[in-house]
């Protein structure tokens, strides 16, 4: 089995489609600050692309914003309907997606957890429930 797969979809009104192709073994939960005020959530599912796998119809609504790395990121999102699609640094060199919004979504399991020191405590019992 290929470790890259080719993923699509599009924001909820249909304004914005993106098409891709990113490595499973590169799919991770983020648990930053940041990833749960603009998400609404307690962590996000990201699948990583890189710029010359991308592809991008319509026009995302963009708001940079400062990480607490002090770098500036890219925050795209469908102005219409708000979905939230990817983040991206500056030079648009690689993207974050996000992949509620993938039709693969759920093949887009995450291998790993970033930013864990920031996790809400109550997910590690949701197993339990």
């Amino acid at each position: 089995m290929t470790d890259e797969i080719h993923v699509n979809g599009s924001c909820h009104c249909g304004k914005i489609e993106i098409k891709a192709k990113v490595k499973l073994s590169e799919v991770r939960a983020c648990h930053c600050t940041d990833c749960q005020k603009m998400s609404g959530a307690p962590m996000r599912a990201i699948a990583m692309a890189p710029s010359n796998k991308i592809e991008i119809t319509g026009r995302p609504k963009e708001y940079i914003k400062i990480g607490d790395s002090g770098n500036k990121r890219i925050q795209a999102f469908c102005p219409n309907c708000g979905t939230q699609l990817f983040a991206t640094d500056i030079k648009k060199s690689s993207f974050n997606l996000r992949t509620g919004f993938l039709e693969q979504r759920n093949e887009l399991e995450p291998k790993t957890h970033v930013f864990t020191q920031s996790s809400m405590g109550w997910t590690t019992k949701l197993q339990k429930i």
